[in-house]
Formats: structure tokens, sequence, C-alpha cells
């Protein structure tokens, strides 16, 4: 849409060059209002089919309509959507997208969730795991947990899937194909940011 010699500036923040890039995943703009409702239609999946593994509700509705309650709990299961841990010390990163504990083992699994772009993929994994490591442990020895793990799942802007998505799902017990639906509702919502992107005035 733009010369390839002019150097146009993103037209919502104006300060990066109006890319693909930027726009899918990089807008400072976009960030907290169609960044947030992509990732956020990605982590209720991973909510919806825990809750179903867990038997925490009967609720059959489809993903995009799916409400998460911020706690659900049951007798073998606890699930927190979006929550501060409370620490005995503090920790800088304590609110993981998902926290589900299996009180039967003694397990507790935090749940980190990623769009970001494909050029990103790597070092946002890797930047995610280490995130974490510090509230697994402090977990770890509040709660008397046997083991603590930081699940990452991050699928890139354009839908592009690193192993880790389909590990991640086969440790919390959940059907490889889910990621599937995952890499479904990222791409639909990297179409909608950019359509509504272009639509702008």
């Amino acid at each position: 849409m733009k010369q390839p010699d002019t150097e146009e500036l993103c037209r919502r923040c104006g300060k990066e060059s109006e890319t693909i890039q930027n726009i899918t995943a990089a807008c400072e703009q976009l960030a907290p209002t169609e960044y947030v409702k992509r990732h956020d239609g990605l982590a209720k999946i991973i909510h919806h089919k825990l809750t179903e593994a867990a038997e925490l509700i009967e609720d059959k509705s489809p993903y995009y309509k799916y409400t998460p309650a911020n706690v659900l709990e049951n007798e073998n299961f606890k699930l927190y959507w979006n929550r501060n841990i409370i620490t005995d010390k503090t920790i800088p990163f304590n609110r993981p997208d998902i926290t589900f504990m299996n009180k039967k083992t003694k397990s507790t699994f935090l749940i980190d969730i990623a769009v970001p772009n494909t050029r990103n993929l790597a070092n946002t994994i890797t930047d995610k795991q280490n995130k974490y490591q510090e509230l697994a442990k402090e977990i770890c020895a509040m709660w008397k947990q046997k083991a603590v793990q930081v699940i990452p799942i991050f699928i890139s802007s354009t839908g592009v899937i690193p192993k880790s998505p389909s590990q991640s799902l086969t440790r919390l017990n959940l059907h490889p194909n889910t990621y599937i639906q995952l890499q479904k509702s990222v791409i639909l919502g990297t179409c909608s940011i950019v359509r509504n992107f272009l639509n702008c005035k």
C-alpha cells in the first residue's frame, strides 16, 4: 500500500515504520486492546479445555462465547485465571495467564501465553520460560508441591507453531490437536487486527 521509496511511519503509533510485522504484533497503540483480545482468545481455549478435563464446569459453549471465572475449584483441582499469586516475599512476575493445580499429584502448572512476531518467537520462548522460575520455586515451597512447571504456549502472529505448544499440551494432558484450534484463533485475530488497522482513517 506504500511506495518502496517512502518511509512512512505507523498511522497509529507514529514511531515505527508501517510494516506488516509492526501492525500484527509490535504497535504500542494496539497492544492494550487488539493484541490483548487476540491473546485472551488463545488463553480462553486452554482454560476451557482444562475446565472440561478437570470437570470444573459443565459449560459446553464455544471458546469465543466462553468467559473464564477468576477461580474454579473442586476436590481434585484448582484453576486460576489471570490472577496474582500471593507469595511470602516480593516477586516481580507473579501473575501467569493461567495457574492450574492438581491436588492429587501435588503439582502446579504456570501457563504463560504469547503471540509474538515470527522473528521474535525463539527469544520470547526463552524469556518467558525464565520469567516465572522464581515464582515456581516459591510456590513449590509455599504450597508444598512436589513439582511446579512453567508451561509456555506460544504461536506467532501469523500462525507459526514451534515444537513447544504440542509438548506443552501433552504435559497438561490435553489432546495434541488442540493446537489446530489455537492456531485458527490466532490467525483470525490477526486478520481482524490488520483489517481494522487498514480501515482506520
